[in-house]
C-alpha cells in the first residue's frame, strides 16, 4: 500500500466503494487522515463499515461541508450524464474533487523517505512510471510492457484499471518501473498527472454518455499528455485524433500499423510482420512478429509496437524486447490461446463482449468454427458482416442466437443455447487448421457471472479435447 499523508489529520470524502474506493480509504487512513466513506448501495457500505471506515452519506450539506476533499471513485459519474448527488453537494461547497490516480502521482511527488525507499539523496535511480491509455489494447499492452520489463530483469509492478489499485501497488524502490492502465474515467478528474511515459493507442467511440460526445472523451485521454506532460511521449497514429495528438507534442515516438512512417523523427512500425524502428529517418532495429502467438492481429501488433516503443524510451535495447514480445502469452480471456487437438486451435476471447471487440479476433483467423452470443448489445452484430466470409460456421448461444442467426443471413450457423453443446458441435465440425473461437459480441450475464466466468468455463470445457488429443498422439 502507498500511505497518503498529504492529508494527515483532515476528514477526506471517498465516494464511491469499489475496489478502487476502499484502496483510496485504506491509503488515506495509513497516511493519518480520517476518511468519511459513502456509496450509494448498502452492500459496499456494509462492507466498508466491517473494516472500521466512517460511513456518512455525503449527498447532504453537513457531511459535504466537513470534508476537505472528495475521492471519486471512476464508476460515479461526476458531470455527465449528471453528476452524482454527493458530487454536486462537494461543488456547492467549494469541495476539491480529486481521484485515486491524483492521490498516486501526489504520493509520488511528495515521496517521504519512511514510505518510498527511492530518496532524494542519489540513493539508486528514481523510480518510472508507465502510463497506457487508448479505447482499445490497453490491458494487453500494459501487461506486455510488464511482461517485457521483468524478463529483462527490470523490477516492475503493474496496476491501475487492470490488476491492483494504484494505492495497493508497493511503494515504489530505486530502478523499478510502474506501468498504469489509465481509463478515461480515471485521467479526468486526477489533479495530479506525472507519468514519465504516455502512451496513447487508438480512439474509437466509448463511453459517450460520460463524456458529453467524442469530443470530451477525446479531451479526457488527451489531459494524459497536456496535464501530464510526459518525458516521452508514444502516439497511435492510425486515427486523425492520434495524429492530432502527435503534431501538438514535442519529438513523439509515433507508431502505426498501417503505414510505414519513415520521416525524420522517431518512429515504430509493422510491415508484412515485422516490427520496425526508425530513427532520423534510418531503420534502427527490426523484429519478426511472426513466431509471438501472443500478439496476433494487427490490433495486437499495435500493442506490441507501443510497448516497443515505451520500452526503448525506458532504454532497453532491441533484443531485450524482442525476448519479451516473442515470450508474452497474452492475456486471460483476450484472444488467449487454450490450445491444438489434431490441427484445431482453440482461442478464448471471452472478453470481446461487443461487436468491435470481436472484430479483432474474427480479423485475425480464417477458417473459423465461432462460438457467439450472450446478453447482446446495441447494435448486436450486424457490423461485422463484412467478415463473416472468414467463418465456416456460426453456433450460436444465449438471449442473442435467434437474433444472430437472423444477422448472419447466408453464413452457416447452428443454435446451441449453451456453451458446452457449442463446443462440442463446433468440435464435431471442425476439420485440421480450423479455429473454434469463442468471441461472444455479447455481454455474459445472461448464462455467467462474468466475461471472465464464461471464459473459464471455455477453458475447462475444451480441457477435455485437448487431453484426449494428446492422449492418443502419445500412443506409438
Amino acid at each position: 500500500m502507498i500511505p497518503i499523508r498529504a492529508y494527515a489529520g483532515q476528514r477526506v470524502g471517498v465516494l464511491g466503494l469499489s475496489r478502487t474506493g476502499l484502496s483510496a480509504a485504506r491509503a488515506l487512513k495509513a497516511g493519518g487522515a480520517g476518511p468519511v466513506c459513502w456509496d450509494d448501495n448498502e452492500a459496499p457500505r456494509a462492507a466498508a463499515e466491517a473494516e472500521g471506515f466512517e460511513i456518512a452519506d455525503l449527498g447532504r450539506e453537513r457531511e459535504a461541508a466537513s470534508i476537505t476533499r472528495l475521492i471519486v471513485s471512476p464508476g460515479v459519474p461526476h458531470l455527465y450524464p449528471e453528476p452524482n448527488r454527493a458530487v454536486a453537494q462537494a461543488q456547492t461547497q467549494g469541495v476539491p474533487l480529486d481521484n485515486d490516480i491524483g492521490l498516486f502521482f501526489q504520493a509520488l511527488m511528495d515521496a517521504d523517505p519512511e514510505d518510498f525507499a527511492e530518496t532524494m539523496d542519489g540513493d539508486g535511480p528514481a523510480p518510472k512510471v508507465v502510463a497506457v491509455t487508448g479505447s482499445n489494447g490497453k490491458s494487453t499492452t500494459t501487461a506486455l510492457i510488464h511482461h517485457i520489463l521483468k524478463e529483462a530483469g527490470r523490477p516492475t509492478q503493474m496496476g491501475g484499471n487492470i490488476g491492483r489499485g494504484v494505492l495497493d501497488l508497493d511503494p515504489p524502490s530505486p530502478g523499478e518501473t510502474t506501468v498504469i492502465e489509465m481509463s478515461s474515467y480515471q485521467i479526468e478528474l486526477a489533479r495530479m498527472l506525472a507519468p514519465d511515459v504516455a502512451v496513447f493507442l487508438n480512439l474509437s467511440p466509448d463511453h459517450l454518455d460520460r463524456h458529453g460526445g467524442i469530443g470530451g472523451y477525446f479531451a479526457a485521454k488527451r489531459r494524459l499528455f497536456e496535464i501530464g506532460a510526459p518525458e516521452r511521449s508514444v502516439i497511435g497514429v492510425d486515427e486523425q485524433e492520434g495524429r492530432y495528438l502527435a503534431e501538438r507534442l514535442d519529438g513523439p515516438i509515433q507508431i502505426s500499423v498501417t503505414r510505414r512512417l519513415k520521416g525524420e523523427g522517431w518512429s515504430v512500425f509493422m510491415h508484412k510482420g515485422h516490427l520496425a524502428e526508425w530513427r532520423g529517418g534510418k531503420q534502427a532495429a527490426a523484429i519478426d512478429l511472426r513466431p509471438a502467438l501472443g500478439l496476433v492481429g494487427a490490433h495486437n501488433h499495435q500493442n506490441a509496437c507501443a510497448a516497443y516503443a515505451a520500452c526503448r524510451a525506458l532504454r532497453l535495447g532491441p533484443r531485450q524486447i524482442e525476448g519479451g514480445l516473442i515470450s508474452f502469452p497474452g492475456l486471460a480471456h483476450r484472444m488467449e490461446r487454450i490450445g491444438e487437438a489434431h490441427g484445431v486451435t482453440f482461442v478464448n476471447d471471452s472478453k470481446a463482449t461487443n461487436a468491435d471487440a470481436a472484430e479483432k479476433a474474427l480479423l485475425a483467423y480464417q477458417n473459423i468454427r465461432w462460438i457467439a452470443g450472450g446478453q447482446a448489445k446495441e447494435g448486436g452484430i450486424a457490423p461485422l458482416a463484412p467478415l463473416f466470409d472468414r467463418i465456416a460456421c456460426a453456433y450460436l448461444i444465449g438471449e442473442a442466437a435467434p437474433a444472430f442467426a437472423g444477422a448472419l443471413d447466408k453464413t452457416p450457423s447452428k443454435s446451441c443455447g449453451t456453451l458446452d453443446k457449442a463446443i462440442a458441435a463446433a468440435w464435431a465440425d471442425a476439420k485440421p487448421g480450423d479455429v473454434i473461437l469463442l468471441s461472444p459480441a455479447c455481454a455474459s450475464w445472461d448464462q455467467f457471472t462474468s466475461f471472465e466466468a464464461r471464459g473459464d468455463a471455455f477453458r475447462t470445457l475444451v480441457t477435455p479435447y485437448l487431453e484426449a488429443a494428446a492422449e492418443k498422439e502419445a500412443i506409438p
